[in-house]
């Protein structure tokens, strides 16, 4: 099984412009993350999907392989459809958040791994363990079958404890939030980009509600690495801490 990990990096970010080219530590954050791609065990090829010439410019410096992919795109799964059409001979594609520069590469391995079996579409889930990543809306929760199959994802916590005051629901239950890696076989990838917009994705703002609502299965897998991502430029000095 040949599989390929794309990284979309756009330049035009609302909350943080030419994110994929800020310096961390003395490289590029598209650098940090290809590398970091190209560690995992999985992966037969990695390239960075981009719409903007500075960005293929600095992948080109560091020597890494870029496509150019058309600016119009709404989404990193969007960009990876359209790099799955121009590269051909892989089964799966692998998207990985151009955004996260210390992503585990063990995390890239661990969502590769779903494929072995069945899997129309694979993601990660972290066991949540702080009251403020419960209520967060902007860390997206997600409800599991007994055999893993994501059921609901959702901005607000989920379950609903009945007769539970909210600041007890993390000692009565085990949530899990959803972290924002993608596995997709290439022939779904194909069909999950021609799906209309659903209403349910309208109303979280969360594109995996289309993929379910549609009766596409995704399989999660639990992961315990914590990575941090970079949505607007406060967020680098946790990276800093973190990390360096």
């Amino acid at each position: 099984m040949k599989i390929l990990g794309v990284i979309p990096a756009r330049y035009a970010s609302t909350r943080f412009p030419g994110k994929p080219l800020i310096e961390i530590g003395g490289k590029s954050m598209i650098r940090r993350v290809y590398e970091q791609a190209n560690l995992a065990k999985s992966l037969t090829h990695v390239i960075v999907a981009t719409d903007d010439q500075r960005i293929a410019d600095e992948v080109e410096s560091f020597g890494g392989e870029y496509v150019m992919t058309n600016s119009a795109h709404e989404s990193g799964t969007d960009r990876c459809a359209e790099v799955a059409k121009i590269v051909e001979g892989y089964d799966v594609i692998i998207n990985i958040q151009g955004d996260e520069p210390f992503i585990n590469p063990l995390q890239i391995d661990l969502l590769a791994n779903l494929f072995k079996e069945d899997t129309e579409i694979a993601t990660l889930i972290k066991p949540i363990q702080e009251q403020d990543e419960l209520v967060n809306p902007n860390l997206p929760k997600v409800v599991i079958s007994k055999q893993g199959k994501a059921l609901y994802f959702s901005r607000t916590p989920i379950p609903y404890l009945r007769g539970v005051d909210i600041h007890n629901w993390n000692a009565k239950h085990q949530y899990f939030r959803h972290i924002g890696i993608y596995g997709y076989r290439k022939n779904i990838l194909l069909q999950l980009t021609n799906l209309p917009i659903s209403l349910l994705e309208k109303s979280e703002q969360l594109e995996q509600l289309r993929w379910l609502e549609n009766g596409f299965n995704i399989q999660t897998a639990i992961t315990e690495f914590e990575t941090i991502a970079v949505d607007v430029p406060e967020d680098l000095d946790k990276i800093k801490a973190w990390y360096l």
